[in-house]
């Protein structure tokens, strides 16, 4: 069961990590205007706040989901791992197995 429980940490932890270098890229791309002339300008006013609340809460969702989806492939290596390990049996006195 420990086994099973540290491999879910460190998926977690390796899925939040990746969220963190995938998502910024993927809001980048997915929030810049296509079609426009190399150079171009786009006039705009903006809230910056509601800018930097949109942008860290959909930092935050990607990295909880990268948590989730870490920590769900960590439980089934963990439970591949245990399965494979063969319990051992325990000895008497005398050496031999009991």
């Amino acid at each position: 069961m420990k086994t099973v429980v540290i491999f879910m940490l460190v998926g977690a932890l390796l899925g939040v990590i990746a969220a963190s270098y995938i998502v910024p890229p993927a809001l980048s791309w997915y929030t810049s205007p296509g079609g426009l002339p190399k150079g171009a300008q786009i006039q705009a006013v903006v809230e910056i706040p509601e800018v930097i609340r949109y942008a860290t809460s959909r930092l935050m969702r990607g990295q909880a989901i990268g948590g989730g989806i870490g920590a769900a492939v960590g439980l089934v290596i963990g439970i591949l791992s245990a399965k494979r390990r063969s319990p051992v049996a325990p000895l008497s006195r005398s050496g031999t197995p009991a």
